[in-house]
């Protein structure tokens, strides 16, 4: 009797869906669609937004400036007239809150957009270029690696009396490195590439094949990081101004809320508790958005993979 062998099924690619999907979807789509599965994305999307809407729009509930005293409620809970209560000078720590929310969001997305730029052209265009070029800007960024950037950081921004400019220029100047390390390992790969050979021998310049053929293909590493870099960015401002060599005042921000409040927490703990969260909520919102990002670009991650398990 004749025995019939049933072949094995082929394994499954967890890609081949994905790539199939592309072409009708557009990649662009394609990522959207991705991101917007992701129910803990979607939650760090929202409460950055909301993060945002109270910075932008937060002072419009108040009828008190972040720099008014109230010398007749002095370190005083929370109550209808001063929503989140008021510190030990009598400032209202709502009013506070909302500005030192605004400052910290500038200083975080600006610092994060422009070290992106900085790490994107100095990586792939010392990839592209190889030779001395390559070897000197490597051997600066392996420099600065080394280099106790947090102290320098320190002593200057406290030596230009804590302007919050000042800070955002020496934070990019001491931030760039290590996604530009990245950058140019990638990058050495993608000069070799059909396109940008194509582009050489058409007489394409330089500069022009760097920034129109390396840096958009690699959009994705770059967008991701420069959602944590605002995370990063945040808490190195809060670390910075909680020592007292950030932003100084008259400006607030909310690491000089929390260096306000941390003598005071027993006492008067919303001094320390309102900052804390919003800090809190910022670092995890954009964290979230990050890991989202990351698995709308690589389906393949492991974060990805265990939710597709569920």
């Amino acid at each position: 009797m004749a025995t019939t062998v049933t072949p094995l099924p082929e394994p499954l690619d967890p890609g081949a869906a994905n790539r199939a999907l592309a072409p009708r979807l557009g990649s662009g789509r394609l990522y959207l669609r991705r991101f917007a599965r992701n129910r803990g994305a979607l939650l760090g999307v929202a409460l950055f937004v909301l993060l945002v809407l109270f910075s932008v729009f937060g002072s419009l509930f108040t009828r008190f400036a972040y720099t008014d005293a109230d010398f007749a409620a002095l370190t005083q809970p929370p109550s209808a007239t001063h929503y989140f209560g008021t510190n030990q000078g009598g400032n209202d720590v709502y009013a506070e809150a909302v500005h030192g929310l605004q400052r910290s969001l500038v200083i975080a997305v600006s610092v994060s957009v422009l070290t992106i730029v900085l790490a994107a052209v100095i990586g792939a265009g010392a990839a592209y270029f190889g030779g001395r070029v390559e070897k000197l800007t490597l051997m600066v960024i392996h420099f600065l690696l080394v280099v106790p950037s947090f102290l320098i950081l320190a002593l200057i921004s406290h030596h230009l009396a804590g302007d919050w400019r000042v800070l955002i220029l020496v934070l990019t100047v001491f931030g760039w490195m290590s996604t530009a390390r990245v950058v140019w390992s990638l990058s050495t790969s993608l000069r070799e590439r059909d396109y940008v050979l194509a582009a050489e021998f058409m007489g394409v310049r330089p500069w022009r094949i760097v920034m129109r053929h390396i840096i958009p293909n690699l959009g994705s590493l770059l967008i991701v990081n420069l959602t944590l870099g605002v995370v990063a960015t945040v808490l190195s401002e809060t670390a910075l101004s909680f020592l007292g060599f950030g932003v100084q005042t008259p400006d607030v921000s909310l690491g000089t809320m929390l260096a306000d409040g941390s003598g005071t927490i027993t006492s008067a703990p919303w001094l320390f508790g309102y900052p804390a969260a919003l800090v809190v909520l910022l670092t995890v919102s954009m964290t979230l958005v990050g890991d989202g990002l990351r698995d709308a670009f690589d389906p393949t991650s492991t974060s990805a993979a265990l939710r597709g398990r569920r």
